[in-house]
């Protein structure tokens, strides 16, 4: 071998290792918060035993590929395991989940097709996109316009595939699949879809679809065990079987594999709830953080904290595993230059104890920039403002709360400063049928019926934004979503130097505008907008609230555009089952998202 190969080789070492790019492999140690084994199925002694009791029967290992002597009674088994636990007709099992993509893509598209991919998709499937002969396009992360927009580009072709992953697993957030299939019915598209991180973590939906053509299950993460599965209908599988170079020219999967891969779906079958010690760390460790001031974006066991810095990031993982923790840097180009991050993953097995460890260690060792800090601008919190007095905030409040629930979204309603007896909080609870622990205490409570400062000054207290805020955003942090209502208008004063909008201000929440639909609105309704957009509060949405007045609706249309408007009408009889009647035929569900 010539001594220029070797030395351009070495060459490229020194530059991978002089920008913090060297990847090597070292022996596992510390507690684990890298490793995939969400549930711990690995260490499971009734997986191990069907392991053990599988190479007694069949031997270490397959002697061919499966279309020769490698066909065991046990690989049909597993499959049909597969099949009836992700709900399709049949399955066929590969090495690796990524082989199984690599077969996908490359045998199931053609020439006259087209790839629509989301931009973060594994890499297995970044190289089945290059290896298939099918035009690719890409689209921005969980874009549906994008993706829409991908889709209109494409009637040309001849089939529309939309590859993504249900879970995407440098990010922890999961895909819209529910939109993602609408526009698959309307665009006449198919999905590819990558089940890696979400397998045996949440129930399966919408994989009955016939628009659903694969879904791929990696044995190696919550299974615990390894290999790759692609469920399908019987007419794909078979085409795999006789059309994919990685199945067909590759030595079957161990016996051993796939009798551990059919005991850990039966455990998950028998015992549905072992997921839910995944998710109830996951959610624990994020309020941990939260709490300490750092942003881990996504819904998942996955936390990723973006530190952004390559060797910044090493730093903050070794520091962590001198402590004891088995935290690793995922850098470029695995992520996105400028986006290195831990990437901590949340195990069903953890203790209490050693994810407040982890979080304490966290905020000793890593030093995260401000923009990706809690104090940064979150998207699932909703400021309720009205125009004016019993206007309707707390009924909107209460739809919010409803709406809230309905979506899946495990939201709190705070009301900071309480004025008057009537105890806002309680209507908002009985309205949206909420358990008291949605309900957070107000920060102040005054007896008087009046503006925050008058009813401050009858009590003789001061009501300050440097008391409230911490407590406000300490709430905020503990919570995935919180609907914050107001006390009045945004402009009612707080003390003699300031108010409403300033608190509003600095909370850094967007704004659901409450307003009436009767005469008068349109100056007031302005006016607040107006005051909104000079303190930099985005408007997410305006409820008009009363009798329809559909001129009044139009003349504020025109002068915001890009905000939807609803209109919320006065029920004889305001009941849970009204909200419910209003939000069939309202979606509320953006509100929700970033």
């Amino acid at each position: 071998m010539s001594d220029n190969f070797l030395g351009g080789l070495d060459g490229i070492a020194t530059r991978w290792r002089d920008a913090g790019l060297e990847r090597k492999l070292t022996t596992p140690s510390g507690i684990d918060f890298s490793s995939n084994d969400y549930l711990g199925l690995s260490q499971h002694p009734s997986v191990a035993k069907a392991a053990i009791a599988a190479i007694k029967e069949f031997g270490a290992g397959a002697p061919s590929a499966r279309l020769l002597r490698g066909n065991y009674s046990i690989h049909r088994q597993a499959e049909l395991t597969a099949a009836q636990f992700f709900g399709t007709e049949d399955a066929l099992i590969f090495p690796s989940g990524w082989q199984a993509n690599i077969a996908i893509l490359s045998s199931l598209s053609t020439q006259d097709d087209v790839l629509i991919c989301d931009e973060l998709i594994h890499a297995s499937l970044i190289d089945g996109a290059r290896l298939s002969k099918a035009r690719v396009k890409i689209f921005k992360h969980n874009d549906l316009k994008e993706l829409e927009d991908r889709l209109k580009g494409s009637t040309g072709m001849h089939r529309r595939f939309i590859v993504v992953e249900d879970v995407y697993s440098m990010d922890g957030d999961r895909t819209p699949l529910p939109e993602i299939m609408e526009l698959c019915e309307q665009y006449d598209a198919y999905v590819i879809l990558d089940l890696a991180h979400s397998a045996g973590l949440y129930p399966t939906r919408h994989y009955q679809s016939k628009r659903v053509i694969t879904r791929m299950v990696t044995g190696g993460k919550a299974l615990g065990v390894g290999g790759g599965i692609v469920c399908a209908s019987s007419i794909v599988i078979n085409h795999l079987i006789n059309h994919s170079r990685g199945f067909v020219y590759t030595t079957a999967v161990s016996p051993a594999t796939c009798a551990a891969l059919q005991r850990s779906m039966q455990l998950l079958r028998e015992q549905p709830e072992l997921c839910d010690g995944a998710h109830d760390n996951a959610q624990s460790l994020r309020k941990l953080l939260r709490i300490k001031g750092y942003a881990c974006p996504g819904e998942s066991p996955i936390l990723p904290l973006i530190i952004g810095d390559t060797l910044q990031t090493i730093n903050v993982a070794e520091q962590l595993q001198q402590r004891g923790f088995d935290v690793r840097a995922i850098r470029p180009p695995t992520v996105a230059e400028g986006s290195s991050r831990l990437r901590i993953v949340v195990r069903a097995t953890h203790t209490p104890e050693q994810l407040s460890d982890l979080a304490n260690a966290i905020s000793e060792c890593a030093i995260v920039p401000e923009a990706v800090k809690i104090t940064s601008r979150r998207f699932n919190d909703l400021l309720v403002i009205g125009t004016d007095t019993d206007v309707g905030k707390t009924v909107i409040s209460s739809l919010l709360m409803r709406a809230a629930s309905r979506y899946g979204v495990d939201a709190s309603y705070l009301k900071p400063v309480q004025t008057g007896k009537d105890s806002d909080s309680h209507s908002v609870q009985q309205l949206a049928a909420l358990d008291s622990t949605a309900i957070c205490k107000p920060l102040v409570e005054l007896s008087l019926p009046a503006s925050v400062d008058q009813a401050a000054d009858a009590e003789g207290v001061a009501v300050t934004i440097s008391d409230a805020l911490p407590k406000a955003k300490k709430i905020m942090a503990e919570n995935k979503s919180t609907v914050i209502e107001t006390a009045g208008g945004l402009l009612v004063p707080w003390n003699n130097c300031e108010d409403q909008g300033d608190f509003a201000q600095r909370l850094s929440v967007d704004a659901i505008l409450v307003a009436r639909t009767t005469l008068g609105t349109l100056n007031h309704t302005l006016l607040t907008i107006e005051a909104l957009n000079r303190r930099g509060i985005k408007l997410r949405a305006l409820f008009l609230v009363g009798d329809p007045h559909n001129e009044n609706k139009n003349s504020l249309q025109s002068q915001i555009r890009d905000v939807p408007i609803f209109e919320f009408p006065l029920f004889k009889k305001l009941s849970t089952a009204n909200l419910d009647l209003w939000l069939d035929t309202e979606n509320l569900e953006f509100l929700f998202k970033s």
